[in-house]
């Protein structure tokens, strides 16, 4: 399979293409090398193969987020009848919107862990602080109490490290995610017969 870099070219309404329209170019040597070999399952609900899911995704993550993409697909070996170019991109936009569903649901799930991280910090935090306010109160602690009192609010505010790290790092990048792979799977998909290979082409 040969992985071409994205080229960013200007197309007219005429044609059904979006004017400045990113299309990621790749050339295989038969269509159905754009499936995933050990999935059985019918063409239109297969997945694509891994290589071609990461080069796609990863430059749709290169690309500025308003610009509408496109999939050109260079065949090699024989040209590719309507309806195997139909079947392609209907997988190939099924695959992406199953994908940011997988996604959404994987953001769902680390907001909800969150949420019970953040209940948790909360009452342990409150717990470490009463706890080194009746410390500090009993005067038998002696020279260690303060001591004692920092170690529990130190502990007090470590358990507010996870729902700190989840809502403050965690989940914008999931949700960038999910919405790069909602581009794709409305991206245009076209298959055309294969030309020799640029100098920007690279083998995966």
């Amino acid at each position: 399979m040969l992985l071409a870099l994205a080229t960013s070219q200007t197309r007219s309404e005429d044609d059904g293409v979006p004017a400045g329209c990113a299309w990621i170019e790749v050339h295989v040597g038969e269509l159905t090398q754009m499936f995933n070999s050990l999935d059985p399952t019918p063409f239109r609900e297969r997945d694509l193969d891994p290589k071609a899911e990461e080069f796609i995704a990863g430059w749709a993550s290169e690309l500025h987020g308003d610009v509408p993409l496109g999939l050109v697909v260079h065949v090699d070996r024989h040209a590719a009848s309507p309806a195997e170019v139909e079947v392609l991109r209907e997988a190939v936009r099924e695959f992406f919107k199953q994908r940011a569903a997988v996604t959404r649901r994987r953001l769902r799930q680390l907001l909800q862990v969150g949420r019970t991280s953040l209940l948790i910090g909360v009452a342990a935090l409150g717990l470490s602080i009463a706890l080194g306010d009746l410390v500090a109160n009993l005067e038998v602690v002696g020279r260690f109490g303060g001591v004692f009192r920092e170690s529990l609010l130190i502990g007090g505010w470590v358990a507010m490290w996870r729902p700190l790290e989840v809502f403050l790092y965690d989940w914008w990048p999931i949700r960038a995610e999910a919405r790069r792979f909602d581009r794709l799977s409305a991206m245009i998909v076209r298959v055309v017969p294969s030309t020799p290979s640029s100098p920007d082409v690279r083998r995966a």
